[in-house]
């Protein structure tokens, strides 16, 4: 198998950053490794120390998929402003942001509305085996992630025997929207984050935290701050005490924790509210 390895300077957990919520077809096998699908690619990876072993992928595709190209000492040090970021960044020692393939991110985050993880994997799991491509391994078969047109195609009934719910319109209308090229990725990855958010919440399906989460794991836009219960609860404890806590989340206040974080933790706020994220159960 391939073999990377890793720098005592640039740390990386691979278990922090596949456990952490920000994927959803990554799975942890009994030999320690990580079996996952990443468009039509199924890869497995191990970690012993400083010591990557992956199948399925060259060596760029991972250091680019798990921006091992990046330097993660540096983005840290940028938003380690008061103790309990700091603490939270020493509970997850490693983590990083993965470069999520744009349009099944997309797709992954339409499918997390109002939804917790394991009904997210659910849903993805169901339509890629509904219209994804067969991936055989040792006599198992897996499934990429369908494009598209696969979806634009069905009809609605189909999407919603996936158990997507109303989801299902929202995929399927975005589906037709996207088209198999690129150009919608090329045009959001050009534009400032302001203006990119603005376009992605035209997608049916898309409201604020799902923009901020596509911007932030698919084109790493890292002043996007993604804002859910977890968030909320973990700002108004620690950062902003006047929020009001026993109503439903206003474009108001979220946009207020938003701006709170982007001049708080700086440019890779981003990075700060997944170590937040990460660490919430971590007794800090």
């Amino acid at each position: 198998m391939p073999l990377l390895s890793l720098t005592d300077d640039q740390p990386f957990s691979l278990d922090r950053t596949l456990s952490c919520g920000q994927v959803f077809r990554w799975h942890h096998v009994p030999d320690g490794g990580w079996r996952g699908i990443v468009g039509d690619r199924l890869i497995r990876i191990r970690q012993d120390g400083s010591r990557l072993t992956f199948s399925g992928a060259g060596k760029r595709f991972i250091k680019h998929y798990f921006s091992l190209d990046s330097d993660l000492p540096a983005i840290v040090a940028s938003f380690d402003r008061d103790p309990f970021i700091h603490r939270s960044a020493e509970a997850c020692h490693g983590l990083r942001l993965i470069r999520q393939p744009p349009w099944e991110c997309l797709v992954s985050y339409i499918c997390s509305t109002n939804s917790n993880i394991p009904m997210i994997r659910k849903r993805i799991e169901r339509i890629a085996r509904a219209f994804g491509k067969p991936v055989e391994e040792k006599g198992i078969t897996y499934f990429g992630f369908p494009k598209p047109s696969l979806l634009a195609g069905t009809c609605e009934d189909i999407l919603t025997g996936c158990k997507m719910g109303y989801r299902g319109k929202y995929v399927k209308k975005t589906a037709c929207d996207v088209g198999d090229t690129d150009d919608w990725a090329a045009r959001i990855r050009s534009l400032p984050y302001e203006p990119a958010r603005r376009e992605l919440m035209k997608f049916s399906g898309v409201g604020p935290k799902a923009a901020d989460c596509i911007l932030l794991f698919a084109f790493q836009k890292y002043e996007a701050f993604p804002v859910d219960v977890w968030i909320r609860r973990i700002m108004r404890e620690r950062y902003l005490p006047t929020l009001v806590s026993n109503t439903p989340l206003s474009s108001n206040e979220y946009n207020a924790i938003r701006r709170f974080a982007r001049d708080h933790f700086g440019e890779y706020c981003g990075y700060a509210q997944e170590y937040l994220y990460a660490a919430r159960e971590e007794d800090l």
